[in-house]
């Protein structure tokens, strides 16, 4: 019930907002921002360690309105109200993330009309990036690659990505993964063509938003082939991106080993190699919504194409264990 009156209410808390600061003797500055953004890489620290948790979500909902709420406290410049709106709509994005992680769709579009108000009363290119970026996801996740497409086409098509390459290359990559749900071997390939030169082309030490730092390179990129060509069928050019993306993973990023993995599981199993796909699909779980659904996927087609092996065996005397994971 918090989130739903927050993500119902917040038009009108935000359009309140600057009437309210006008007449306020408090002044808002950097400083309550620099909080904020604290606050921010704390909760993208627990996406890729947890990811999916309603615990993340219903807390970055609520920092959401933190931020918001701040602009009835006091007085601001414009640079400040900006940012607190950026902090607002950042949070909400990471809210929108986790729903999509968790596979809670209804809930992630509602976080996802919010998200994109907020980002555009803030100017901020990035967290619009972000968002529509999100969107595309989304709509993958639903199986409805014409509506993906479209909303990364949004993303790609702004700005900073002729700015800024590393977040062309994101946009390029993630256009792989969707393509192929379309089946499109070759647009596949360019894409991940494209966003490797793009990579290739950033400078990696300059300055940007902690959600982008925390976790995109060579392996996200390999990650998001691998999601291509599983969709293709491409199943041994699906484990080559996978060993390569997990050898490249950083150790804080818990959740993305483990969704590559079981995807490698999946590979493996495409290939007919059935007791290495059983031994990497247990090596993939931990407690996470999208990991124990692509799991459950495993076992499923595991007894399908081989009902009667020893690996199918093997895998459904770890049900018990499954049955634990959310």
């Amino acid at each position: 019930m918090q989130r739903r009156t927050f993500m119902t209410s917040a038009t009108g808390t935000a359009a309140a907002a600057l009437a309210s600061g006008l007449g306020s003797t408090k002044r808002i500055g950097r400083s309550d921002v620099a909080r904020l953004e604290d606050k921010f890489a704390a909760i993208i620290d627990q996406d890729h360690k947890y990811g999916g948790l309603i615990s993340i979500e219903t807390r970055a909902s609520a920092l959401a309105g933190e931020a918001l709420s701040l602009l009835q406290r006091g007085s601001t410049s414009q640079r400040v109200r900006s940012s607190l709106y950026a902090a607002a709509a950042s949070f909400t994005s990471s809210a929108l993330w986790a729903a999509i992680d968790g596979r809670r769709f209804n809930e992630a579009q509602r976080y996802l009309d919010r998200a994109s108000t907020l980002a555009a009363m803030s100017g901020d290119a990035a967290i619009q990036f972000r968002i529509w970026s999100h969107a595309g996801s989304l709509y993958r996740h639903l199986g409805r690659p014409i509506d993906a497409l479209a909303a990364n086409d949004v993303a790609r098509g702004l700005p900073i990505t002729r700015r800024d390459p590393l977040f062309a290359s994101l946009g390029h990559a993630r256009h792989a993964a969707i393509l192929g749900l379309t089946h499109d071997a070759v647009a596949v390939e360019r894409a991940i063509g494209t966003a490797r030169a793009a990579y290739g082309r950033a400078d990696l030490g300059e300055r940007r938003p902690t959600w982008m730092t925390a976790f995109f390179g060579q392996a996200e990129i390999e990650s998001l082939a691998l999601t291509a060509h599983l969709a293709l069928g491409n199943y041994a050019q699906a484990e080559a991106h996978a060993h390569r993306g997990i050898s490249l993973l950083r150790p804080h990023m818990v959740r993305s080993r483990a969704i590559a993995t079981a995807r490698l599981a999946h590979a493996q199993l495409g290939q007919g190699d059935l007791e290495p796909a059983v031994a990497t699909a247990a090596g993939a779980r931990i407690a996470h919504p999208r990991v124990a659904r692509m799991l459950d996927d495993f076992g499923t087609k595991l007894r399908t194409v081989a009902p009667n092996s020893r690996a199918a065996r093997s895998w459904d005397e770890q049900t018990a264990d499954r049955k634990d994971l959310p």
